[in-house]
């Protein structure tokens, strides 16, 4: 287990929550008439924050967190909601790309390297264990 990531019933919590932020991004999008090929184009657009990492894992970890942290796309929607209409589509993409991350075990970053996240260790390599 990963140093400071959650487990047992709180990291199904977690990944329970990413799904159900995933459904009602789905279910709202559906609901704007926005067209489909929209979506899965800009539902991958978070993921380029990945070239942070170019930066080395602490500064990669700063970029991939902003892109993948609720708050930044929930500011968004409510000043769109208010200001741009037709744009809150994109913050509801965003919020959709992550819950569906958080849903499959994708958290948020450490400083320490790419698989240590909050919701325990992706991929293979070293841990932040002991470290």
């Amino acid at each position: 287990m990963t140093e400071g990531a959650v487990h047992g019933g709180v990291r199904v919590w977690l990944r329970l929550e990413g799904a159900a932020v995933l459904l009602a991004a789905v279910v709202w999008y559906a609901s704007s008439g926005q067209g489909w090929g929209r979506f899965a184009l800009l539902f991958v657009l978070p993921d380029l924050s990945f070239i942070g990492y170019l930066a080395g894992p602490a500064r990669g970890a700063v970029v991939y967190n902003v892109a993948h942290s609720y708050v930044l796309p929930l500011a968004v929607a409510g000043v769109l909601a208010t200001l741009r209409p037709d744009l809150l589509p994109l913050a509801v993409i965003w919020l959709g790309h992550i819950g569906f991350d958080r849903m499959l075990g994708y958290g948020l970053k450490y400083r320490t390297a790419f698989g240590d996240t909050h919701l325990g260790r992706i991929g293979r390599g070293p841990s932040m264990e002991g470290k």
